[in-house]
């Protein structure tokens, strides 16, 4: 049985990693104006970030159709595969889980399972690798998607945003919140667990990182630390140095650049962590 791993943009893996794993990523779209681009396909994500504060209108998002996934589907199959596990970002922040399963109803080869990863980014990503693995070791859907749904109960996204300000833009704050947040210097802090949304405001961001580090404490011993940030590497670095002590053993730093997907809506400058708590815990 030949279980084959799909994913969206949103997952931030390194390309290199996809290759290893052969994971088919279906890019999400970036609309600015009345030009539509392939996320991580049509325009670099250092180029987005450095024009972000600038387009005269702000960008938007939009999920890609059935067709996108069905065309995705139908290449694994051409290559051997038995069963198809579609792993997203949560259906809490986008529609890309409702067009995936939409595709379902077009392809008939083989079994198609749609995922709700109930998180962003790495948190997304760090799932389609752990499928693909469980995959490469013979285990079957059912299996797999036990291990994934204990990882999703496990997995945790803090980031401490830079300003108010993209929020506002595209449409997730009011103007007075934001006003009053640039007034007092606020800077916000983004959680996400288990499809669920949360945000906290503190003063400054020298706090701001402080709350960051705290939160990830607080989980306890840790499996998994990854480091993500919206064209802020220097300050991923600096995070990074400050959070030293909670990095677990692991094979390798994990770093990503978030995609303009989400950087949409939090802007540049933007440092975080995806913690994936110990299975003892």
């Amino acid at each position: 049985m030949s279980v084959r791993i799909v994913t969206d943009s949103n997952c931030d893996l390194p390309q290199e990693v996809i290759e290893e794993y052969g994971i088919v990523v279906v890019p999400l779209y970036i609309n600015i104006g009345t030009e539509s681009y392939l996320d991580g396909v049509d325009m670099s994500r250092e180029e987005f970030y450095e024009r972000l504060p600038n387009f005269s209108t702000h960008p938007t998002t939009s999920v890609p159709g059935p067709g996108m996934f069905v065309e995705a589907y139908e290449r694994l199959v051409a290559e051997g595969a038995s069963h198809i596990l579609s792993i997203h970002i949560s259906s809490t922040l986008s529609a890309v889980v409702n067009s995936a399963r939409l595709a379902i109803e077009e392809l008939q080869a083989v079994p198609v399972t749609v995922l709700d990863s109930g998180n962003l980014t790495l948190g997304t990503g760090l799932l389609a690798v752990r499928a693909a693995e469980a995959a490469r070791k013979g285990k079957g859907v059912e299996e797999i998607l036990e291990i994934l749904n204990d990882q999703i109960g496990r997995t945790y996204c803090f980031a401490a945003l830079d300003t108010l300000e993209f929020l506002r833009r595209s449409g997730r704050l009011t103007r007075l919140q934001s006003g009053l947040g640039s007034i007092l210097q606020i800077k916000p802090l983004l959680t996400m667990h288990d499809g669920e949304m949360g945000m906290e405001r503190v003063r400054t961001r020298g706090k701001a990182i402080q709350r960051v580090i705290e939160l990830a404490s607080d989980l306890g011993p840790l499996e998994t630390l990854a480091l993500v940030h919206t064209h802020a590497p220097e300050r991923a670095e600096a995070l990074r140095r400050q959070a030293e002590h909670l990095f677990p053993d692991q094979p390798s730093l994990l770093f990503a650049e978030v995609t303009p997907v989400i950087g949409t809506h939090i802007g540049p400058r933007a440092v975080g962590f995806i913690a994936i708590t110990g299975s003892d815990r």
